[in-house]
């Protein structure tokens, strides 16, 4: 929880300081339905509603390669509105344009987290079904966070994206309990000098 509360006020100070110092290239703010669990459906039930998020993207460093794609990299917070799972963390993004005002927009990063990571009960004890039937056991307090977005570019500032969130250690990071947590929403972003 303090690494968590640390990536905030880090956030924080991002936002006070004036955009164009601190190499900001775009805030984007939102809402996601919390675990809707597209890889593991059975544990759906399982900690419920909405995320609010805050992703703040920088400027692409200029000594990454073309090869690269011009990544930006970002810092972002999700605070779950019903106490369960919240994190925030770092990564980098993508964008593709597709035709129209559209554009692809993935992006892979590193979170840490307030959830549960094991069940606290041995089993056989009441209590052990009980826990885990309400409880998502995610094994490692770091995580690896993917996203794919698809964005709607209103004018050179403004834009929407429907985005979809993963969150999993991927058997690396943690010990072998790996439920994950998949989140579907909304962000509006807008783009600074655009």
């Amino acid at each position: 929880m303090k690494r968590i509360a640390a990536g905030v006020a880090a956030l924080g100070a991002v936002l006070a300081a004036s955009p164009a110092e601190a190499g900001v290239a775009k805030v984007n703010f939102g809402a996601l339905a919390h675990n809707i669990q597209v890889i593991d459906p059975k544990n759906a039930h399982k900690e419920k509603g909405p995320d609010v998020e805050l992703q703040i993207d920088f400027d692409s460093p200029s000594f990454l390669p073309a090869w690269t794609g011009e990544p930006t990299p970002y810092v972002m917070a999700s605070v779950n509105t019903r106490g369960r799972t919240s994190f925030a963390g770092f990564g980098l993004a993508w964008s593709f344009d597709l035709p129209g005002d559209w554009s692809f927009d993935p992006s892979v990063g590193y979170v840490v987290h307030s959830g549960d990571l094991e069940n606290p009960y041995f089993a056989g004890d009441p209590r052990y079904d009980a826990y885990y039937e309400d409880h998502l056991l995610l094994g490692s307090r770091d995580l690896f966070r993917t996203t794919f977005g698809l964005t709607h570019h209103f004018n050179e500032s403004w834009s929407t994206e429907f985005i979809y969130s993963h969150l999993s250690h991927g058997q690396i990071l943690g010990s072998g309990r790996n439920q994950g947590l998949d989140s579907l929403g909304m962000r509006v972003g807008y783009r600074f000098g655009g």
